[in-house]
């Protein structure tokens, strides 16, 4: 079990956070494993299926044997119940789709990382005042970069992170990060169904160690112009 600064630091380092789902206990070992080869050391397996909770296990057991310095979280919590279920489970941080302040006394309880989905300045402004430090934006590409740059500071102690339609490419990226976004979150778009019904892990790994190069180098550059 790591700390709430520990993960928040992860994900801040890493800038990414891949999320995804699969039925399939078996192929959701195989993408973790190639997300790990590819340079991933903070994941979100997202509660969105019959199949979660025993997955999650599995995935967490095959984490402690092989891939100690790996973060697993759980996102679509949506109520107390579930996120119970999941830090009994051994998650490493709690994500919802929505600002919900049962959770997060919940999570916060255990000591845990939550990161709430939030849409509006005024779901930021509760979810800052529930003892959120990381929210994430959804649906991002509703919203859009311009959106964070309207808003980022009305709530200077918040980071932000986008999920829902970032893509994995230059321009894009380097929009999101440029209006101080901490990090994007990505599953379809990162984890494509192509790849997945082929089981094209190869496929898989490449595509993340690219993103993960990407993001590092539109993140330096702005640096380097902000300087």
């Amino acid at each position: 079990m790591h700390n709430k600064e520990q993960v928040l630091q992860q994900i801040v380092q890493q800038k990414l956070l891949p999320l995804y789902y699969h039925d399939n206990a078996t192929v959701s070992m195989d993408i973790l494993q190639s997300l790990y080869e590819a340079g991933i050391r903070v994941i979100e397996y997202t509660n969105r299926g019959v199949h979660a909770l025993d997955n999650f296990k599995e995935l967490k057991e095959a984490k402690e044997r092989t891939m100690p310095d790996m973060l697993l979280g759980i996102g679509t919590i949506k109520t107390v119940e579930q996120a119970k279920q999941y830090i009994d489970a051994g998650a490493d941080f709690i994500v919802c789709p929505t600002m919900n302040e049962q959770v997060a006394a919940v999570t916060h309880e255990a000591g845990l990382l939550w990161i709430p989905g939030c849409m509006t300045p005024t779901e930021i402004a509760a979810a800052e005042m529930a003892g959120a430090t990381l929210v994430k934006i959804f649906p991002g590409n509703i919203l859009g970069p311009g959106y964070i740059s309207a808003i980022k500071e009305l709530f200077p102690g918040i980071k932000f992170m986008p999920t829902g339609g970032v893509e994995a490419e230059e321009k894009n990226l380097r929009t999101w990060f440029k209006s101080g976004v901490v990090a994007v979150g990505m599953g379809s778009k990162l984890i494509t169904k192509e790849m997945v019904q082929q089981k094209d892990y190869a496929a898989l790994k490449e595509a993340t160690a690219k993103a993960l190069q990407l993001i590092q180098h539109v993140t330096q550059t702005a640096e380097q112009y902000s300087v």
